[in-house]
């Protein structure tokens, strides 16, 4: 068991360095090409964070434990959410300017579609080049239709790493992934059989947890600096990316139908969470603490059930 355990820290401690190196490293890459603050956040970043969650996601499909796998793309999301953007909240409220209304019915409308997957029991490489064409067609959609959210423009900084050093921490953090990942699949198998419990509650929460370390971290120093549509941005972002992104190369790598056990409680709070998020970003005036307080009351309810 206490093997299971360092696999499974040592590759949280991997997927959150490697994160934060691949992220840093990409986004100076970007500024070193002359590439836009409107591109580098929505396709570099988006990609980036979203790495440590694809790299868990099609080691664990790779290793036959789709439970797994599409347990952390939908407790990522739970995570994103729920836990994120409440504990985001209670460091700082964030003040809500008219931004993530269209990526929240995105973000709605991609969690169904994975719904209705589960539903129908059935997974091929052609669903999973359907989901990625989906992502493909979202970013070219984002491109050609920003939002201009008052108050919260871009900063435009100027590079301060060299091409061969950013170069490097892309290729170092990208190592770290697939190491950190692989030894958090394999920790995370051994731990659901020494506690008799599901893969897919393990992928829930452990591992979903753990690859969603660099979007809680771009999310509360956003809030801090007072960047509240790079927060909620970031965090609609990463649901979408994780759904579509993810998901579509988790399916088209190891074309597994979706556990099915995901539809007796997890997928139907996914639901409920993305409605929740919708009906905030288009009535709401800000998260406050309170509501903040509320969202991590129910992932904690959510991680107790997964256990149940």
């Amino acid at each position: 068991m206490i093997e299971a355990i360092l696999y499974s820290a040592v590759g949280l401690v991997g997927l959150a360095f490697g994160g934060e190196l691949l992220v840093r490293g990409a986004v100076s890459i970007a500024q070193r090409l002359g590439i836009s603050n409107l591109v580098t956040g929505l396709v570099i970043v988006g990609f980036a964070t979203s790495m440590p969650e694809m790299v868990a996601s099609i080691q664990a499909a790779l290793a036959g434990s789709p439970g797994i796998a599409w347990g952390n793309v939908v407790g990522s999301n739970l995570a994103n959410t729920l836990l994120i953007l409440g504990a985001t909240a209670m460091i700082m409220p964030i003040a809500l300017i008219g931004t993530g209304r269209r990526d929240a019915v995105v973000a709605l409308i991609a969690t169904l579609i994975i719904w209705l997957m589960t539903w129908l029991q059935t997974g091929s490489i052609w669903i999973g080049i359907v989901l990625l064409a989906g992502i493909a067609a979202y970013i070219y959609w984002r491109y050609n239709h920003p939002h201009s959210d008052a108050g919260d423009d871009d900063d435009e900084t100027e590079p301060t790493t060299t091409l061969n050093w950013a170069i490097m921490l892309f290729l170092g953090g990208l190592g770290l992934l697939v190491v950190g990942g692989s030894m958090l699949v394999s920790g995370a198998i051994d731990l659901a059989r020494i506690f008799e419990v599901s893969e897919t509650a393990i992928g829930l929460t452990v591992v979903a947890i753990g690859t969603s370390l660099p979007e809680l971290a771009a999310s509360v120093a956003a809030a801090l600096r007072g960047k509240p549509g790079l927060a909620i941005g970031n965090v609609v972002g990463s649901n979408i990316y994780n759904i579509l992104l993810i998901g579509g190369a988790t399916m088209s790598i190891a074309p597994f139908a979706i556990p099915a056990d995901l539809l007796t409680y997890e997928l139907v709070v996914l639901a409920g969470s993305a409605v929740l998020f919708l009906l905030i970003v288009s009535y709401a005036k800000q998260i406050g603490r309170a509501l903040g307080a509320f969202l991590l009351a129910l992932y904690a309810g959510t991680i107790v059930i997964a256990f149940a």
